[in-house]
């Protein structure tokens, strides 16, 4: 990721910040809305699997400038996530619910140039994410 991509995701994960609550409960109901076949995937109280979602998200986002110490971090949580029978398939979904969600809670700071380096920040974390759920398989 270019440092442009790195600015264009952080600045843009400040204003979603304030707004996280509301933020997971918006990428949840999409995800289930759109994939409804993902949510026997997630058996807690979803207030408090939106509020790690968006944990994870948050040091990810903030680790930007040096992924490396979190790769490990990263391939363990895919491992848990194929234990669970998340399928690779499966990160487009919410891959496509990540990409909404921030079109609704930025509005007009959603451009094309923030959507298109939250897309390669995604891609590159699912990446590791599929590198460790091989790892368990």
């Amino acid at each position: 990721m270019s440092p442009e991509e790195i600015n264009y995701v952080k600045e843009s994960w400040s204003k979603v910040v304030p707004i996280s609550d509301q933020a997971a409960v918006l990428f949840y109901g999409r995800l289930f809305e759109v994939y409804p076949e993902v949510k026997p995937y997630f058996k807690g109280n979803m207030e408090d699997q939106g509020k790690k979602l968006m944990t994870m998200i948050g040091m990810a986002v903030n680790s930007l400038d040096n992924l490396e110490p979190l790769i490990g971090a990263i391939q363990d949580s895919g491992r848990r996530h194929a234990e669970y029978g998340v399928k690779d398939e499966d990160y487009d979904k919410v891959a496509d619910a990540l990409i909404w969600t921030l079109e609704q809670g930025l509005g007009d700071a959603f451009t094309d140039e923030v959507k298109g380096a939250w897309v390669n920040t995604y891609t590159a974390l699912a990446s590791v994410m599929k590198a460790g759920a091989a790892k368990a398989h």
